[in-house]
Order: structure tokens, then C-alpha cells, then sequence
């Protein structure tokens, strides 16, 4: 039986998936690593597809891996990531694990939108975008059916579009971009020092307090204008929101629908879906395995 192996590369854990052509999951891990060792996130990538291709009783048809960072053009490696997992910058995977086929190295924001399509929320579109809303705010573009890589693999990072020219700018420049406006990396300046999460601040909304409410809802309006403009841009059919604060279920889609009802052109009377992402933690290792069966 024809399998792929699919690993996402996280900032703490590795999570990786042994599954079939027609997206059936024969094994998963979720593996923890200590960020103070160094490269040992490298050692428990080897370490995962070894034991899923012993559980398999054969080595895997292909494997694909995703990990934070711009992926070079070769698809062989991470050609930028500062300031995280010393070591990854340039480290050819298909040698590291010994492979004679290549294994296909993405940006964690393209594999975790090629899960989606492949097998969650964004089934059967052809042109669609996600966004992550964690500490930062991540992102990835397909259209016609093509992962939107760009010049240097830059495109998709869609948290990085500025909503005020005058505004402070973040970690890549973007004066008072997306990320800012409601990413977990700003929440303490946001609300004033009153709330450590994101999480604290909705939870604290939905108990009916009228400064969180004020905060979370200016912060929802303000995802609502970003995505209009990127409707706008890219003229998808679904468009996929995922991370941590997504879970906020209602509490987030609920008002961004009724902004979007403001602010979303629809020259048609085409409304755009905007929907919760289905495949969870494991999303990145999916489009991950989806890209190594592709032969990219």
C-alpha cells in the first residue's frame, strides 16, 4: 500500500502523520522537544519517521516536511528563520535523513493551507486563503488550484499587511499591520496590561465586560477590514481561519461576519465563505505528505 510521510516541525513539538493517497491517517505523533538542546528537534525528526516507517513494515513512498520560516527554492531546506531552532537555516533535509527521493521542505503557513484543501475546510475550492491567528498571525494563498510561493517564497504572509500607514510597525516593518491588530504578541499593549492571553480576553468579554468587549470587538472589526482587502486581492472562494483564537467559535465568528457584511465587496452578490479550519494540530503534516505525493 502506497503512504506518505508528512512531518510539521513546530516551535516546541514535532507532529507528523503516515497516510495514504486518499487522505487515511495509518499513524500520528505529537512529540515534544527541549528547545534548550540544540538540534535535537532534527534528531526527533529522524527519530518519528523511523518508527512510522517500522510501523509500516516499509520505508514511505515520500516525505514531506513543513517548518516555520521561507523555504528555498530547492524545496531542500530553510533558507530563512531568525531568531528560533539554531540550526535549520540551510539544513538539506533529503541528506539528514538519507533519502534518495527528495524530501519536499515548505513554509509551515503554505503546508498547513494544503491540508485544508486537501482535507478540511477548503475540500473541492480551487481558490482560497487561511490565516492563523496564534502569537502572531500566519497565512497562505492558493489560486487556481497553485500554492502561492512568490519570487522567494515570501507570498502568503498575510498577517503582514499594514491597516494604517502611521501606525507602529512590526516584527517585518508593516506599520500597524493585521498581526498587530490581533495577534497574541500584542494583547498586554492592546488591553492596557489587563490581559496576558487572548484567550483571557474573550473569555472575559463573553462574562460581559464592557472594556474587554470594546478591545475584542475593535480587534475583530479589524480582522474583518484585513480580510476584505485580501478578498479584494486574491478573489477566493473559501477563506480558512485557523490557530489558537480561532477556537473562540461564536465570539469570533459571529462579529466578523456581521463586519464583513460592511466592508466585503460583492459586485456579484457573491458572499465569501469564511470558515473555521477542521484539520487542528495535525494540518501542517497533512499538506506536508500532500506536497511529497505531488512530487514537488
Amino acid at each position: 500500500m502506497s503512504y506518505h510521510i508528512g512531518v510539521d516541525l513546530g516551535g516546541s513539538s514535532v507532529k507528523a502523520v503516515a497516510i495514504t493517497g486518499e487522505g487515511r491517517r495509518l499513524a500520528e505523533r505529537n512529540v515534544d522537544f527541549d528547545t534548550a538542546e540544540r538540534m535535537q528537534w532534527a534528531d526527533c525528526v529522524s527519530s518519528i519517521v523511523g518508527e512510522l516507517e517500522a510501523e509500516q513494515g516499509r520505508a514511505a513512498d515520500g516525505i514531506g516536511l513543513s517548518a516555520p520560516g521561507l523555504a528555498a527554492k530547492a524545496g531542500r531546506s530553510i533558507a530563512c528563520m531568525p531568531g528560533r531552532l539554531e540550526g535549520l537555516v540551510g539544513l538539506d533535509w533529503t541528506d539528514f535523513l538519507k533519502r534518495e527521493r527528495l524530501v519536499s521542505v515548505l513554509n509551515d503557513g503554505h503546508a498547513a493551507l494544503l491540508g485544508e484543501a486537501w482535507l478540511g475546510a477548503g475540500r473541492g475550492a480551487e481558490d482560497l486563503f487561511m490565516l492563523t491567528l496564534g502569537t502572531g498571525v500566519g497565512g497562505a494563498a492558493m489560486v487556481d488550484g497553485n500554492l502561492l510561493l512568490g519570487h522567494i517564497g515570501r507570498a502568503g504572509h498575510l498577517g503582514h499587511v499594514s491597516l494604517d500607514p502611521d501606525g507602529e510597525p512590526d516584527i517585518c516593518g508593516t506599520p500597524a499591520s493585521l498581526e498587530i491588530a490581533i495577534g497574541n504578541c500584542t494583547i498586554e499593549e492592546r488591553t492596557q496590561g489587563r490581559f496576558k492571553t487572548t484567550h483571557d480576553l474573550i473569555a472575559a468579554h463573553d462574562s460581559g465586560d464592557a472594556f474587554a468587549s470594546e478591545i475584542w470587538l475593535k480587534s475583530v472589526r479589524d480582522l474583518a477590514v484585513g480580510i476584505g482587502g485580501l478578498i479584494n486581492v486574491l478573489d477566493p472562494e473559501v477563506v480558512i481561519v485557523g490557530g489558537g483564537i480561532s477556537r473562540a467559535g461564536d465570539a469570533l465568528f459571529g462579529p466578523l461576519r456581521e463586519h464583513l457584511n460592511a466592508v466585503e465587496w460583492r459586485p456579484t452578490g457573491q458572499q465569501v465563505r469564511v470558515v473555521p479550519a477542521e484539520l487542528g494540530e495535525f494540518a501542517g503534516a497533512c499538506g506536508a505528505a500532500r506536497r511529497a505525493a505531488s512530487g514537488l
